[in-house]
Parts: C-alpha cells; sequence; structure tokens
C-alpha cells in the first residue's frame, strides 16, 4: 500500500460544509418542523442536547470527510464529478443500506428516512466533489 498526501484543509472545509448544510437541513428553512415531529412524537429534546449534538456532529463529518478523502484517492478521482460519483457510491453503501433496515426494525415513517438520508445525499456528494478538486 503506498502513502496517500492528504489535503488538511479539504477535509477541514468538507466537514464544515457538511455542518453548515446540517444546521441549514435541520433549520426551520427546510426540514426541522417535519423531523421534530417525526423524531420527538413521543417525547421532548433533553435540555443541552443541542450543544453536545453540534459538537459531536462536527466530529463526525470530520472523520467522515478523512475517510471520503482516502476512498477518492484510492480511486483517483480527480474531477468534481467523478468525486460526487465516489460521494454517491459511499452514500448507498454506507448511509442508505444500513439505515432502511433499522427504519424499518424501528417502524420509523419514510419521510423520516428520507430527511435523514437526503441530508448525507447531499453532502457526501459535495464532499466528494470537493476532496476530488482540492488535493
Amino acid at each position: 500500500m503506498h502513502h496517500l498526501l492528504f489535503n488538511p484543509w479539504a477535509i477541514l472545509v468538507a466537514a464544515v460544509i457538511q455542518w453548515v448544510l446540517g444546521a441549514i437541513w435541520y433549520s426551520p428553512l427546510l426540514f426541522a418542523k417535519p423531523w421534530k415531529a417525526m423524531v420527538y412524537a413521543r417525547a421532548e429534546p433533553r435540555k443541552n442536547s443541542m450543544v453536545a449534538g453540534m459538537v459531536v456532529s462536527f466530529m463526525g463529518s470530520l472523520i467522515l470527510s478523512f475517510v471520503l478523502a482516502h476512498v477518492v484517492l484510492w480511486a483517483d478521482a480527480s474531477n468534481f464529478l467523478h468525486g460526487a460519483l465516489i460521494g454517491f457510491i459511499m452514500w448507498a453503501g454506507f448511509i442508505v443500506a444500513p439505515l432502511s433496515a433499522q427504519h424499518i426494525y424501528e417502524g420509523r415513517p419514510f419521510n423520516l428516512f428520507a430527511i435523514n438520508t437526503g441530508f448525507w445525499l447531499v453532502g457526501l456528494i459535495i464532499s466528494g466533489g470537493l476532496l476530488a478538486v482540492w488535493r
């Protein structure tokens, strides 16, 4: 296996993009109302969970961007479209596949599945494209 040379700024920016996208995606501008209605149908959110969620969300996006950078480099993706395709493939295999069964087992509505996986679809396509062009 050869050593990969990463652009740490590209990884950081990809993580920030995912984090900001999440803030917009789950805001009143887009899907906050239906998402909250489905997630908190039986109980109210705990206090202080927002800050902890945002910190963990950013850390997860940073790890995801680092791993995605590996796949993009291994695939030798060098243009936005190829990187976006890698992001799409990662979304289908690592987001949709496991979450589809989880949503069925938990008896959650399809709309919740669509909101959550839709966020990752957009985030991974953008991040994959960015990581491919900004080496």
